[in-house]
């Protein structure tokens, strides 16, 4: 079962050791997303609807290079800095989804990448 690594410069380069997405299978395992614009390198938090925006966007990029777009994702986890964020989040995030919407936990998280108050990952389907 051969692997293909989706790489886009349209989301962030990778700030680790890892691929911005795996895709197998017909599966598609999108890692972890934060609030990097991919075209300057800077990171978009001085509101919480800009950064969740960044991140959504930034899914956005990685879902298109593998062929696929928000209908295909099957399964998310969303990492909050305190869950008080809940609401504006889920908000914002329900605007990317047409009725059928995917499996989701939500956690808040003792610290995210960069400082960060929001990450978002993704497993998509064919």
């Amino acid at each position: 079962m051969p692997k293909i690594i989706i790489n886009t410069p349209d989301a962030p380069a990778p700030i680790g050791p890892y691929n911005q997405a795996v895709k197998v299978n017909g599966m598609l395992f999108v890692s972890g997303q934060i609030a990097i614009n991919p075209a300057t390198g800077a990171m978009r938090t001085e509101t919480l609807a800009e950064e969740t925006c960044q991140v959504l966007r930034n899914l956005e990029a990685v879902l298109k290079a593998a062929g696929m777009d928000f209908s295909h994702v099957i399964k998310t986890t969303i990492f909050l800095s305190d869950m008080s964020l809940f609401t504006e989040v889920n908000e914002l995030y329900a605007t990317c989804f047409q009725g059928d919407f995917p499996a989701r936990e939500t956690v808040a998280v003792k610290g995210l990448p960069r400082n960060v108050n929001v990450e978002i990952s993704m497993i998509a389907a064919e």
